[in-house]
């Protein structure tokens, strides 16, 4: 049998199969067992002057309520959209941004999602309470709320507040985990005095009243922007890391493992005029500007940022961070890295070409 007459006889064979919804191994392994990752996850870039503006648009039509739990638009990556992957900013990852007004109350509810809170304007007097445990939000301050644990926000300010939401919402759908219940109150009951966790943790120490506390989820809920923002300064006295800046990632000071198990948060310090080098990892991530201006090169795009803006970088993805205002950059990030690394399929890599620094083949245009 020739060559020709061979792949025609395998052909077939493999038609046969598949009528018996079958198939050959040997003409798929290559698509099922990639010699690296793939994905249709693309870089992308939000500006938050129009995310806010829609939100305020949004304030007066829609009251919150058991009909309308949240006010938050959300990221979608246009990447994603034509595989029905509705809210997705990465296969695993979702991005949402949440407004609440004077007086307004978020109704308390729970998921198997997990969820992370920072916010993007606040001045102390909205919270939220975390099986009651209420916590008091400020700009900059990351907030947990752990999986099936009861949530809910309130404001007793007079300005309104916006925080980014971040959740799992892709990894927990892919893996048909997804449960959600709604409390039967508007609120949850309070337990203790307001921020008790950060009494008890977030100046880097314990209590000794909490040495039998162990294990997830965090004890801490609410990591204060102060404290972070003076851990970077100590960094500072140190070298930068060539990809990363000065960087640091929120742990659970009881483990010293990931804030959340499954959703890492970091903070990155980019100085004023510097940049990084490039480098790829397998883990996505979402980020946000919290403060200064640069833009950031992805697989060769330059996508050019500004305070408050939202950006993607997808799994193994060339990416590097300049810094190009007379301020400091500090990009809040929040990633899959820790469901990776418990799985053992995280890796890294550096950029080896042009001295650590890609070429710019062109600038990002929304969509």
């Amino acid at each position: 049998m020739n060559q020709s007459d061979h792949r025609k006889a395998l052909d077939q064979f493999a038609d046969r199969l598949a009528k018996d919804h079958l198939g050959p191994l040997w003409d798929n392994l290559g698509t099922m067992v990639t010699k690296q990752p793939t994905h249709k996850v693309k870089p992308y870039l939000w500006k938050w002057q129009t995310i806010r503006n829609y939100l305020l648009e949004a304030g007066p039509l829609l009251a919150l309520g058991r009909e309308s739990e949240r006010r938050v638009i959300y990221l979608q990556n246009p990447s994603l959209i034509h595989e029905g992957k509705i809210g997705y900013a990465t296969d695993t990852l979702y991005v949402g941004i949440q407004l609440l007004l004077p007086g307004e109350v978020a109704p308390s509810h729970r998921h198997s999602q997990a969820a992370i809170r920072f916010i993007i304007e606040g001045k102390g007097d909205a919270f939220t309470t975390v099986n009651g445990e209420k916590t008091y939000m400020e700009r900059g301050d990351l907030v947990l709320t752990p999986p099936w644990t009861w949530h809910d926000h309130g404001h007793e300010g007079t300005e309104p507040v916006f925080w980014m939401d971040g959740l799992d919402v892709g990894l927990v759908k892919t893996l048909t985990g997804s449960f959600f219940e709604p409390y039967h109150d508007d609120t949850y009951p309070l337990n203790g005095p307001a921020d008790s966790s950060v009494a008890r943790y977030a100046s880097g120490v314990r209590s000794i009243s909490e040495r039998k506390v162990r294990g997830y989820p965090s004890p801490l809920i609410n990591y204060k922007w102060t404290n972070i923002k003076q851990a970077l300064e100590g960094l500072t006295r140190l070298d930068a890391d060539p990809y990363d800046g000065y960087a640091i990632d929120y742990v659970n000071p009881v483990t010293g493992g990931s804030a959340d198990a499954r959703l890492g948060t970091s903070m990155q310090k980019i100085a004023a005029g510097t940049g990084t080098k490039a480098h790829r990892h397998v883990h996505s991530a979402c980020y946000h500007v919290l403060e200064g201006e640069g833009y950031t090169v992805i697989n060769g795009e330059k996508f050019e940022w500004t305070q408050g803006d939202f950006f993607i970088v997808p799994p193994w993805s060339w990416h590097e961070h300049h810094s190009t205002g007379q301020t400091d950059v500090h990009l809040f990030s929040m990633n899959d890295r820790p469901v990776l690394e418990i799985l053992g399929l995280d890796q890294e890599e550096a950029y080896a070409e042009n001295n650590g620094n890609q070429f710019i083949e062109r600038i990002f245009q929304p969509e």
